[in-house]
């Protein structure tokens, strides 16, 4: 059972930086589509032939579209971090489960060992009575 919650564990991290990696890209194409924008605003401003504002407008229109994707693996990312957190939870609350039962175990063993050990005291309390009557 340890093993399964530490797999989860695991498996959970890697999820979680997956996500995070996965933000991070979108963050970064976000950046560079502000900067190429504003390179695009400034060029405007100065001045372009036709070729050239096509160019900056398709090249604006990829970067649009690969932060589309990224927004959508993002997404993605998001919902496989939240299974994985569910599968984490369920691992731990078995484990835990697990534990309690292991723990009332070794405390109802240690009852009964505490018990034999009395009644063997007692026992041995009884016969040295008898015996010390007999004398």
């Amino acid at each position: 059972m340890q093993d399964r919650s530490d797999e989860a564990t695991r498996a959970l991290a890697q999820l979680i930086a997956a996500e995070r990696d996965a933000r991070n890209r979108l963050e970064m194409l976000q950046q560079y589509r502000d900067e190429y924008r504003e390179r695009f605003r400034q060029a405007a401003q100065n001045g372009l032939r036709q070729s050239e504002w096509r160019n900056y407008h398709e090249f604006l229109n990829r970067l649009d579209e690969a932060i589309t994707q990224q927004v959508a693996t993002v997404t993605r990312q998001a919902t496989y971090t939240a299974a994985g957190q569910e599968r984490w939870q369920h691992q731990r609350t078995r484990l835990q489960a697990f534990d309690a039962l292991h723990e009332r175990h070794r405390a109802s063993e240690a009852r009964r060992e505490l018990r034999q050990e009395q009644k063997a005291q007692d026992e041995f309390a009884a016969r040295r009575t008898d015996d010390d009557e007999k004398h």
